[in-house]
């Protein structure tokens, strides 16, 4: 099966938290795209939870539904998602190897 986002340990564990303590519904996972930017900035990525929707590719990552736009697979392959806490931030990474200069 095509998993075309990794999911760090550590993002994965922040994932699960949560989804059991924010009250995600049952039959959600998490959603990674991309939104498209405007001049230089390139393009960002987006983390939510939702519900598989036709033209998806679904995978599971240790218990975790993951949901992606098919038609956004070729702006996702690589990307690697992390979640970074330090003092003076906290939040999820996108790190994409194929992309970086």
């Amino acid at each position: 099966m095509l998993e075309p986002v990794t999911i760090t340990p550590k993002a994965l564990e922040e994932v699960k938290s949560i989804m059991s303590n924010k009250s995600i519904p049952e039959g959600y996972g998490l959603r990674i795209g991309v939104k498209g930017g405007s001049g230089c900035g390139g393009m960002g990525y987006l983390l939510g939870f939702d519900k598989p929707k036709e033209g998806d590719i679904t995978y599971q990552v240790d218990g975790v539904n993951v949901h992606v736009e098919k038609r956004q697979t070729m702006y996702l392959l690589g990307l690697e998602v992390d979640f970074h806490e330090g003092a003076d931030a906290r939040g999820f990474t996108f790190v994409n190897p194929d992309k970086e200069e």
